[in-house]
């Protein structure tokens, strides 16, 4: 029998992703809406699994046109 536990997920605020993000909360509530990072409603709030921020920033992409206005 072995003694390891499941991982838990963990669960970030918005004002958490922000930080991390170096963005404002509301850019953040922007990318929730959108549908663009996936959280899960509490209540009135979001949380957003730390799973889900890391593969955002893993997998956003930067146009180039936008980068050269």
């Amino acid at each position: 029998m072995s003694n390891e536990q499941p991982q838990r997920m963990r669960f970030l605020t918005v004002a958490e992703v922000a930080d991390v993000m170096r963005v404002s909360k509301m850019t953040v509530y922007r990318l929730l809406h959108s549908g663009e990072m996936p959280a899960v409603r509490v209540g009135r709030s979001f949380r957003v699994p730390q799973d889900a921020l890391d593969h955002y920033l893993r997998t956003a992409v930067v146009e180039r046109d936008r980068m050269s206005s």
